[in-house]
């Protein structure tokens, strides 16, 4: 069986953008699951949806914040990168935007950690 250049252009094309995809996910996502659970939280989720209680939490939502433009930024080239990346910007900015209004004072118990 002989496989031509079109056939391979195609399977380039196809499998690229899946690549970066699954590369941007495990860039964003690994380290952060682990930094939740030194955090305390019980889970991803928990981590995200909470305010910053400390100077760490803050900087490490600074980080996911500037991580999520980055892969948006490479998104500009591979189409489906911009709405992977458009998550942890997205939670990131959110999480510094709370602790520089100051909102992980208030003691809320929806939000923190058991």
């Amino acid at each position: 069986m002989h496989v031509g250049v079109a056939e391979l252009l195609i399977l380039a094309v196809i499998a690229l953008p899946v690549c970066a995809a699954a590369v941007a996910v495990i860039f964003v996502a690994g380290g952060q699951v682990r930094r939740a659970r030194e955090f305390g939280y019980p889970t991803f989720l928990a981590y995200l949806r909470a305010a910053p209680r400390n100077d760490d939490e803050k900087r490490d939502a600074a980080d996911l914040a500037l991580k999520g433009l980055v892969i948006c930024m490479v998104g500009f080239l591979f189409a489906p990168l911009l709405l992977i990346g458009l998550v942890p910007f997205f939670y990131g900015a959110r999480k510094v935007v709370y602790a520089s209004m100051g909102l992980g004072l208030a003691d809320d118990t929806d939000n923190q950690p058991r």
